[in-house]
């Protein structure tokens, strides 16, 4: 489904399992070209040592990468489906602040992704992922692998 960055933004920030989650989306930017993510520090998301629960920060990095390639090739035109594949997480440092990731989509990226979508009719990449703390500390690295598929490909549309 075609949506405006607005839409989306607000539809993250009210969908349940990011909102009880206290994680919230600052800003979708334009073109679907990135986002800011903010996880902020709660009850609800504290676990036995004080830090943000694990399930929390691995739970805000993992729908971004294919929400946005998705809408990106949504609005040129292409029928596509999107999704995590796989991903892996590293827990460097306690998140025992506040924690914010920025996510960034280059024309590069997009012109591959394009490429591999008209040619093989499926692109798989991992694209990663740094959460910081408020003093600017990487405390999380994920790797999201991102699938998508031209639902319109076929071996003879090359």
């Amino acid at each position: 489904m075609k949506v405006s960055e607005r839409m989306s933004k607000w539809g993250m920030r009210i969908y349940p399992p990011l909102f009880f989650q206290r994680i919230w989306v600052v800003t979708i930017h334009k073109g679907f070209r990135g986002v800011t993510v903010n996880i902020n520090r709660s009850i609800f998301n504290r676990n036995y040592n004080n830090s943000i629960f694990g399930g929390t920060i691995f739970s805000a990095a993992d729908p971004f990468y294919p929400l946005l390639f998705h809408q990106i090739f949504i609005h040129k035109g292409y029928n596509v489906i999107a999704w995590s594949k796989s991903s892996e997480i590293q827990f460097l440092k306690p998140g025992l602040t506040k924690l914010q990731f920025k996510i960034r989509i280059s024309d590069e990226d997009i012109a591959e992704a394009e490429h591999v979508l008209n040619t093989g009719g499926k692109y798989v990449k991992a694209h990663p992922i740094d959460i910081y703390n408020i003093h600017g500390e990487v405390c999380v690295t994920v790797t999201n692998e991102v699938y998508l598929r031209n639902l319109n490909f076929t071996e003879t549309s090359q």
